[in-house]
């Protein structure tokens, strides 16, 4: 007798999953009365139109990706023990790259986890889940977190979009513990602040930590030009690398103050500035005064949030980099970032490329990039890697 209810592809049907990726899509499976009935999350042992077992996993019926993979073998007991093997196997990783404990845990199905992402401040630990089969499992996951990190505070963020998907409730709760007013984040050797509770995604962007360094590395003497600065990521790391001066746009005002409070306890106030506005209005009204900067950074919020928004969203990056590239000094670099997961890293190139191009000016893209090590890519899903970072040298 198996553990989990059989969930059968039709025949001929789940390329991709055969192949070895995690997913399953909703028209790819014999959607019987039994498999209707079940409770959206239920696990469920997938096998294919031939009888070939592809797994244990979990099933909505309400969501485009009807199956997620847990694991390879059909009788797996997804129980605490998967959950601290696959945590205890994901903290190694981290520890060979990071000193300190700060950085992203849990990256969904990079880490075998989908539906899962943890991020880590020292004894904080905030979780994101997006799935109901995940939400499911919240019990034997905190337990397993227990085993192997012992938290001092666990916080639920379960207020991201994405949960609407799958017919889930918005909400953001503590799990263990009480809800700090802020953490500190400790990252490339400055101190940051991030807002656990009502800061964006889970308070802080942990992906981009090897780039901001990359960019800091040519800051020393030089202006930066921060815009969408969020807590003064790149701006802040920027100024404690020697930039003579280091200004941030962000339209968020608790973002704005926790970036002020991190200048002054890293002594850079003095060479940091900080500006609440529009990033479109703002790089019209510089570029129109003539200032320019050595070095521009442009990191947004996704603007392609759906496929439905592919074309709207690539004419905004488009028109992004063209306005940072006119505040860009001669000579002077331009880094342009994207973490719409909608859009291709060729298409966002493109964009980038044409809106650079519309200066008139000359640009020589040096480096690409992605996110760090701490958000590992699933090999047979590429539209994971959604962060795209562009390095522009310009004439």
């Amino acid at each position: 007798m198996t553990l989990y209810p059989l969930l059968r592809l039709k025949p001929k049907e789940g390329r991709r999953a055969r192949a070895g990726a995690p997913w399953v899509f909703s028209n790819e499976i014999e959607m019987t009365p039994a498999l209707k009935a079940l409770a959206p999350g239920s696990l469920v042992r997938v096998e294919g139109g031939d009888g070939r077992p592809f797994g244990t996993g979990y099933f909505n019926p309400a969501s485009l990706i009807a199956a997620r993979l847990l694991s390879p073998d059909p009788e797996s007991r997804i129980d605490e023990a998967f959950f601290v093997e696959r945590i205890s196997h994901a903290l190694s990783l981290r520890q060979a790259f990071f000193e300190t404990p700060f950085y992203r845990l849990i990256h969904a199905e990079g880490d075998g986890l989908p539906g899962l992402v943890i991020d880590r401040f020292d004894d904080v630990l905030v979780l994101q889940i997006t799935t109901a089969g995940m939400e499911a499992l919240i019990a034997p996951l905190q337990r397993a977190l227990e085993s192997v990190i012992a938290p001092r505070v666990m916080i639920l963020r379960n207020d991201t979009p994405a949960r609407l998907l799958e017919k889930l409730d918005l909400y953001a709760r503590p799990l263990k513990g009480s809800i700090p007013p802020h953490v500190v984040v400790e990252e490339n050797g400055v101190r940051y602040f991030a807002d656990l509770e009502g800061g964006q995604k889970t308070g802080w962007y942990f992906d981009q930590r090897f780039n901001r360094a990359d960019v800091a590395a040519l800051a020393r003497g030089r202006s930066m030009l921060d815009v969408y600065c969020h807590g003064g990521g790149f701006s802040l790391l920027a100024a404690k690398r020697g930039a003579r001066e280091a200004i941030g746009i962000d339209s968020s005002q608790s973002a704005l103050s926790q970036a002020e409070e991190a200048a002054t306890a890293n002594g850079v106030s003095s060479n940091c500035k900080f500006i609440k506005a529009d990033a479109f209005v703002e790089l019209e009204r510089l570029g129109t005064q003539g200032d320019v900067f050595d070095i521009v950074v442009a990191d947004p919020p996704p603007f392609v949030k759906a496929r439905k928004d592919l074309e709207a969203g690539a004419r905004a990056y488009r028109r992004l980099a063209r306005l940072a590239a006119v505040v860009t000094a001669p000579g002077g670099f331009l880094f342009l970032a994207s973490c719409s997961h909608n859009i291709s890293a060729e298409r966002f190139a493109a964009e980038c490329a044409a809106g650079i191009a519309r200066t008139g000016r000359r640009a020589a893209l040096v480096r690409q990039s992605g996110a760090g090590p701490d958000h590992p890519v699933h090999p047979l899903l590429p539209e994971t890697a959604y962060l795209k970072a562009l390095l522009y040298r310009l004439g």
